[in-house]
């Protein structure tokens, strides 16, 4: 029994660090944040870190640490804090969200492989066999999930030396991007392409479209989206080395590190990229907008060391096609960790006769391969009918992506919500407290819920403020619909349960 374990311990604190930043560092997060906002988008990411990520990260660690052998995840941590029902519930809407993000992601990874390539995004003009460019994207991402899912359920290991790769790719992009801007500050005598005009260039927008109160309470939003991910680490605490210290530490180092990258990335591309030339312009879209910065950034070096202007045009293609295959990477990473983990926290951790014994079923990798290849089935059939279904399947596309919005958030509800019992419960060992003192840790839990609870009311509420009743209705039945699939579906195992009960009692009866 105990090689078995042995073998399946595998990931060691920097493999988790490593996993932690490809599931959560957007590279492409930092662009989007200065096409929105400009340098004022700086003060709502500190905002979000202090108030969500870093008081999130700590309940994560806990959690973690409480439950390192739990093999459900979040539903775990929640089911031990206030019963099955609620974490069922909550566990639901988080896995639905990220199916959505599966169905998504295996059409957009193609846009930065193309761009490796090519040097700027060529999968429209992909045309086989008289196919479309969307039909041919449509294919290759029924093609990616089945690879992955066939190189995922081959073990955490080969999950973990993906994730690493991703990782170490994120830490070389982000290098060669402050080595560039480094230099370029300095060939330009300290001038940044972004005037900087005191703390007014930090409070308000560069973006007209995000200079009103509503604008910018839309970016705290997103800024908190930025940040998710942390608790589909939950589900890998059972195949950690060392998970009662590890994990914690894991957590607090990938929260401080992530924040503090997030702030100096955004501030270093006001080096390069002045907002109103480079990003005001019709041409450039939330789509290849990562690219476009890049490719600036590798011009503008070359011209302040002194090379041509072909030279430097030739210098942005090349740094925006290597910006292009360490997207693809990262994007790989994130792909293989998500495929597994959610699924992995929802299955296993749910009460094992809810499911039929072959869907909880592991392989000899320790890996829920069936029910990972029953997800493959419904994604693939999802990104095929949205390929090839013309108009009707877009939209159909476009209400998935309303549908999973806020679903993506209200699963942190139910984690913080459930967090003070969770921290009040003796019952529960913890090797791990962050928050021992009471009164702190109820006004953390607190503010991180009512932060969280306006991210969401506001998501749901901007669409009703701008007319697009259609995108509010579907923003909001996402939760709905999800959360009463999941209500109904464990209310009918409570029945089974009960008849099942009273058939024992019956029996122990005549017995008697």
């Amino acid at each position: 029994m105990d090689d078995g374990n042995s073998t399946k311990k595998t990931i060691t604190l920097f493999g988790l660090i490593m996993m932690i930043f490809s599931a959560i560092f957007g590279f492409a997060n930092t662009t989007v944040a200065y096409e929105q906002m400009g340098l004022a988008s700086i003060i709502w990411y500190v905002f979000a870190a202090v108030f969500f990520f870093l008081p999130a990260g700590f309940m994560m660690a806990e959690y973690g640490s409480a439950f390192n052998e739990a093999k459900g995840g979040i539903y775990s941590w929640i089911e031990g804090a206030v019963g099955p029902k609620i974490a069922f519930t909550g566990t639901f809407i988080w896995l639905a969200s990220w199916e959505v993000w599966l169905v998504s992601t295996s059409t957009k990874v193609w846009i930065p492989l193309s761009t490796a390539f090519a040097g700027h995004d060529t999968t429209q003009s992909w045309g086989v066999l008289g196919l479309s460019g969307t039909q041919v994207i449509g294919i290759l991402g029924l093609l990616w999930i089945i690879f992955v899912t066939a190189f995922s359920s081959m073990g955490m290991d080969k999950i973990s030396k993906v994730s690493n790769f991703g990782g170490i790719m994120t830490i070389a992009l982000n290098g060669i991007f402050f080595i560039l801007s480094l230099i370029l500050l300095f060939t330009t005598g300290f001038h940044t392409a972004e005037p900087i005009t005191g703390m007014n260039t930090f409070i308000h927008s560069a973006n007209p479209a995000f200079a009103s109160p509503i604008g910018m309470v839309s970016f705290i939003v997103y800024a908190i989206f930025a940040y998710g991910g942390m608790e589909s680490m939950g589900a890998v605490t059972d195949s950690m080395k060392n998970p009662k210290r590890d994990f914690p530490r894991g957590i607090l180092i990938s929260a401080v590190v992530i924040a503090i990258t997030y702030s100096l990335t955004i501030l270093m591309w006001g080096i390069s990229t002045n907002w109103n030339q480079i990003l005001g312009k019709s041409n450039v879209n939330l789509g290849n907008i990562t690219y476009v910065m890049m490719s600036n950034l590798g011009y503008q070096f070359a011209d302040s060391i002194g090379w041509s202007h072909a030279a430097a045009i030739t210098t942005g293609q090349w740094l925006a096609r290597f910006t292009g295959f360490d997207m693809f990477v990262l994007y790989m990473g994130a792909f293989f960790v998500l495929a597994y983990s959610p699924l992995k926290s929802f299955i296993l951790g749910t009460p094992k006769d809810f499911w039929p014994e072959k869907v909880t079923k592991l392989n000899k990798h320790g890996m829920p391969a069936n029910a990972m290849w029953i997800q493959a089935a419904v994604v693939g059939i999802m990104v095929v009918l949205i390929a090839f279904g013309g108009r009707n399947a877009k939209e159909l596309y476009n209400v998935l992506t309303l549908m999973a919005n806020v679903s993506t958030t209200i699963p942190y509800l139910f984690l913080v919500g459930a967090y003070p019992f969770f921290n009040r419960n003796d019952k529960i060992e913890k090797p791990y407290v962050f928050f021992k003192n009471k009164t702190a840790m109820w006004t953390v839990s607190i503010v991180v819920f009512v932060v969280l609870a306006l991210a969401v009311v506001f998501t749901l509420v901007q669409p009703i403020i701008e007319h697009a009743y259609m995108d509010a209705f579907w923003t909001i039945i996402g939760p709905v619909v999800f959360g009463v699939i999941a209500i109904l579906m464990f209310s009918r195992y409570e029945r089974k349960e009960k008849a099942k009960q009273a058939e024992d009692n019956d029996s122990d009866a005549k017995l008697g």
